[in-house]
């Protein structure tokens, strides 16, 4: 669903009445802009104040140049020429310092909108499912929050200045040119429907063809963010050039979108400009023929055509202004359908509190589930058991039985089919999503880093840590051990995806995390499993220390650990086959007897 949503206008519409439906909507959607400024009030009404005043000098200027001119430049006028020539430097002073003021002010006021919208925007993806995230490219959420969110800036930061400038100075302009000569300004009036024409007829174009610009963008940087989070891989199988091609196949379909956009906006340049100044040189023929006949002064005519030309760059300046609103809209379109996704997990209308203190009793009943998107193939069907509190139990089973789906639905990253889960009791999805996660703790066999120091990695689920409690929780996970060696101790750095740090490292560290929030629950999903058999004694202590008297549910693959579980449950192709102890589940089920000798290897045994 959420790729549907967010996929909506890439394969285009089927006929022309739903792509005119589409086009009217879409400049709808610069009304979220409005939300974004009104904090801003004061700053805007500055920014116009600034605006009008640079607007009103600039339209003073041709006056000023037309009592110049109809003096004459002769002798017996210097003084009044002197004046009129120092009243011109004033003026042009005067609108070079407003309209100075008014960009600095404009420009902030976009840098802060986007600032804003790109925390809101942010915010949105934070509390998306799990299944949001299995259906978007990573690199297509980060287009919309960096790409998308810089062509509104730009809308807000100079789009809406140059078009109320260009309005107020063309208005002005036409006002200034029926003064000066009512004639001429007539013929001028008949150029404002042959520009308008134009305008609108490519308007439109130049949006769809910006929207596929933009979603051409998000590919190519989706493709670029994956291969680089997997370079690894990528260089280990030596196919570097493979992907590079890749990226440069995308890349170029990302310029031919561009390019195709500004051809778009070029024509219409074009159209407007041919007929603006066309119509200009034919008006000033007609004034020319008036001045030598003795209607009209030089300096009338000099007047009427400099407001002439300042209408006509205004109305360029608004054609560029309907390109640029155009673009945002479809960028807007794009922020919008993210905006509008909702996560398909929330927390309930009327949370239940959970009993304190926490136990950690866990009771499943009639479990079964299909990930969305795969609705047609269960992978777990009617699952039942329940955890005694400080048990520990082990999940066996080959892959793809269903146990780390298992985990997914006990944190809540999903919503089963059919069945219940029960913490302590209570029904999880009558809790806050923050309130239910934060009773575990996962320590999973794909470890995560974060590109920080290893003090704020073990205080990710608890920030508020001492320093005391940090390194009480990685004496406990062994990885005091090794901090200590790093070169700066718990403030080093440990890297991109702590990059750094070996495996077993890695996984000693999670551990500390994993500790330091003392979990009634504690999921571990195969967490010794990739490593060598030192790293892998190191972290089973670790695990030891932090089971006891805890609530554990793992997923095992060493038999040390099936050994010591209260209860083991066998799973195959998402069904629970069989329930026990070790030595009575290797009499009893061919299964699990199977799996102990071929999968669950241990040194000592």
């Amino acid at each position: 669903m959420h790729k549907e949503q967010l996929n909506t206008q890439k394969n285009g519409t089927n006929n022309d009445a739903n792509n005119d439906a589409s086009n009217k909507a879409s400049l709808t959607h610069l009304r979220l802009i409005k939300p974004l400024v009104r904090p801003y009030k004061k700053h805007i009404l500055l920014a116009l104040l600034l605006l009008f005043l640079g607007a009103a000098a600039n339209l003073a200027i041709p006056v000023t140049f037309k009592l110049m001119i109809d003096l004459g430049f002769a002798a017996e006028n210097q003084d009044q020429l002197s004046f009129y020539f120092l009243l011109v430097f004033v003026v042009s002073s005067l609108m070079i310092l407003f309209t100075s003021l008014r960009y600095f002010w404009v420009s902030w006021i976009g840098q802060k909108v986007v600032t804003d919208l790109r925390k809101k925007v942010y915010g949105k993806v934070m509390n998306q499912s799990q299944e949001f995230f299995e259906t978007t490219k990573t690199g297509e959420i980060l287009s919309r929050i960096n790409t998308d969110t810089t062509l509104v800036e730009t809308v807000v930061g100079s789009t809406f200045s140059i078009a109320l400038r260009s309005a107020v100075t063309f208005l002005g302009a036409l006002i200034m040119m029926v003064v000066s000569s009512p004639k001429l300004a007539m013929y001028m009036s008949f150029l404002i429907p042959v520009v308008v024409i134009p305008i609108v007829l490519t308007g439109r174009k130049i949006q769809k063809l910006s929207k596929a610009e933009q979603d051409r963008i998000a590919d190519s940087s989706a493709l670029a963010t994956e291969t680089i989070n997997a370079m690894h891989t990528v260089q280990a199988y030596a196919q570097e050039n493979r992907e590079k091609n890749k990226f440069i196949e995308a890349i170029n379909k990302a310029f031919k979108a561009a390019v195709a956009s500004i051809r778009m906006t070029t024509i219409m340049s074009l159209l407007v400009g041919f007929v603006i100044f066309g119509g200009i040189v034919f008006v000033l023929w007609l004034g020319a023929k008036d001045v030598i006949s003795g209607d009209m002064t030089a300096g009338t005519l000099s007047q009427f055509v400099m407001y002439a030309i300042m209408a006509a760059t205004s109305v360029g300046a608004l054609s560029t202004v309907w390109s640029e609103l155009k673009k945002a809209a479809g960028a807007l379109e794009r922020i919008i359908e993210l905006m509008n996704t909702q996560p398909a997990i929330q927390d309930p209308a009327e949370p239940q509190s959970i009993k304190q203190p926490v136990l950690g009793n866990i009771s499943i009943e009639g479990l079964s589930f299909a990930y969305p998107s795969r609705p047609e193939l269960n992978v777990l069907n009617n699952i039942s058991f329940e955890v005694v509190p400080g048990q520990t139990v082990a999940l066996v089973g080959p892959s793809g039985s269903g146990k780390s789906t298992l985990f997914q639905l006990l944190m809540r990253f999903y919503e089963p089919q059919t069945g219940s889960i029960k913490l302590d009791g209570t029904d999880i999805q009558t809790l806050l999503l923050q309130t239910l996660r934060a009773q575990f703790s996962l320590v999973a066999q794909d470890v995560t880093i974060f590109s920080t120091t290893a003090r704020e990695n073990i205080a990710y689920g608890r920030p508020d840590a001492t320093d005391d409690e940090i390194k009480a929780a990685a004496k406990l996970a062994h990885a005091d051990e090794f901090i200590e060696q790093l070169e700066n101790g718990y403030d080093t750095y440990l890297g991109e995806r702590g990059v750094r740090l070996s495996g077993g490292q890695a996984q000693r560290l999670s551990i500390a995390r994993a500790v330091i929030t003392d979990p009634p629950v504690l999921l571990l999903d195969e967490a010794t499993s990739a490593l060598d058999a030192g790293s892998e004694k190191l972290v089973q202590e670790a695990l030891n220390t932090i089971m006891k008297d805890r609530t554990t549910l793992v997923i095992a693959h060493r038999l040390a650990t099936i050994r010591k579980a209260d209860q083991i449950i066998v799973m195959d192709q998402g069904q629970i086959v069989a329930k026990g102890k070790h030595e009575q589940l290797i009499r009893n089920n061919e299964l699990y007897a199977e799996l102990a000798k071929l999968q669950f290897t241990d040194q000592k045994a």
